[in-house]
């Protein structure tokens, strides 16, 4: 169990947490085998070419110390630096401490090794010049420095195996990204076709990649085809059913027709009004927009009409002002069905309604917020079922509905992939209702 803070430093899609399963353990090893490398191999190296550059020193510090006068000491030193490939100042400066680059960590070792092995040496300086060695010390006619070639204690080219490491180690990661990016696509066309498929559109999918990942694609459209056969089958007997209840509810408007009481025909009449508008709303429910094709469509053209419609019926309904431009890909008549669904218990319930709309880059957002009493926070959830009435009072004598309103427009955000939010309108101090469908 990871830390939670954590969570944020890693990546969140399938390709960045493979390569992140790729990169770490390549960095990881980079990193040991460097280290490793650089302090055992290099270091060895190092202290073996500072032994041989000992034995030159301490042959020439012997020869100086051996001299009977000064000028002969000078003299026996110059004779033995050319052979030696060396420069010698003796008398010289009196010099002691180390100086060298902090990175540096051959010369670290190399002066360490020289300490160990001179207690003559009172100081080396690396800094003086990058590519050559000073070293100072003691000898019986004063302090001595002796100056040499820095590549005769040092790797000359540690780098270029580091170099190499890190290119290789580049290249492989990349080949091996390209790989896994391939290995990977299937899974997000498979992923984006389930996507687009929740949201009500069915797009082109073929299976490809490994065998788990086509067996999970070949799943897939085996589930898929069968919900659309599922659905294709229920609109189809809907509309059988539609078509033989309509028949008889014609039958008995002519029978009511006919009658001559006109006080008892008037209250069968009713019956059978609501016994159709409970129909058509059942029909309404049943059916969804299963039979409608995504389109590209302008959100803001749709609730305007919308407005106007519910305008133009007298009702008193406005249009808000809108966020964003642009279109989506959504079944406008399903939308605009359940807006007006929405529109319809708005009025039913308040004096003003008003509508607006919003679109982002991910979904768009239409919303309904009136002055009526609104709905209670713990029973929002409930409102949203099928068939509930919260109000026992709000009967159809009065224009109420038959409590699939919130229930049509709540199936259709969740086939545009969205959802019905329910709240409380600060503008208008009712119902607020946010009907929320994915682009």
């Amino acid at each position: 169990m990871r830390p939670a803070w954590l969570n944020p430093l890693l990546p969140r899609s399938l390709y960045g947490r493979a390569a992140l399963i790729l990169i770490v353990p390549v960095v990881a090893i980079q990193l040991v085998v460097s280290v490793v490398f650089i302090q055992r191999h290099f270091e060895g190296v190092t202290r073996q070419m500072t032994g041989n550059i000992m034995i030159e020193v301490g042959y020439l510090l012997d020869e100086v110390n051996g001299a009977t006068s000064l000028a002969g000491a000078e003299a026996q030193a110059q004779a033995l630096v050319g052979p030696l490939q060396m420069t010698v100042d003796l008398p010289a400066p009196a010099y002691t401490g180390d100086r060298r680059e902090w990175i540096d960590l051959s010369g670290r070792e190399m002066i360490r090794t020289l300490r160990a092995g001179m207690p003559e040496v009172t100081g080396v300086d690396l800094l003086a010049a990058s590519e050559r060695v000073d070293v100072t010390l003691t000898t019986r006619w004063g302090p001595m420095r002796v100056t040499f070639d820095r590549r005769r204690v040092s790797a000359s080219n540690p780098h270029q195996l580091l170099v190499l490491m890190i290119f290789t180690s580049f290249l492989m990661t990349l080949i091996s990204y390209i790989f896994l990016r391939n290995q990977l696509r299937p899974i997000t066309r498979l992923a984006a076709a389930a996507d687009a498929f929740g949201k009500g559109r069915s797009v082109p999918y073929r299976p490809r990649g490994a065998i788990e990942v086509r067996a999970a694609g070949v799943s897939f459209l085996e589930m898929r085809a069968r919900i659309e056969r599922q659905i294709e089958q229920r609109t189809l007997m809907l509309s059988g059913v539609s078509h033989d209840l309509r028949t008889p509810l014609t039958r008995l408007k002519l029978g009511l027709a006919m009658l001559e009481e006109e006080a008892e025909a008037a209250a069968m009449r009713r019956d059978v009004d609501d016994m159709e508008r409970l129909l058509d709303a059942f029909l309404a429910f049943a059916r969804g927009d299963a039979m409608e094709e995504a389109v590209s469509t302008d959100p803001f053209e749709l609730v305007a009409r919308v407005v106007g419609n519910a305008q133009r019926a007298g009702q008193p309904v406005t249009l808000g002002p809108g966020e964003g431009s642009g279109a989506a890909m959504l079944r406008p008549q399903a939308v605009g069905r359940a807006l007006e669904n929405l529109v319809g218990n708005a009025v039913r319930y308040g004096h003003r309604v008003e509508v607006s709309a919003a679109l982002t880059a991910r979904q768009v957002r239409i919303t309904v917020e009136d002055d009526g009493p609104g709905i209670p926070p713990e029973r929002r959830e409930e409102a949203i079922r099928p068939f509930t009435r919260l109000d026992a009072a709000r009967n159809p004598n009065r224009g109420g509905g038959v409590g699939l309103g919130l229930s049509i427009a709540a199936d259709v955000a969740r086939s545009h992939g969205g959802s019905l939010r329910l709240g409380e309108s600060e503008h208008l101090g009712g119902l607020k209702a946010e009907l929320l469908l994915a682009r």
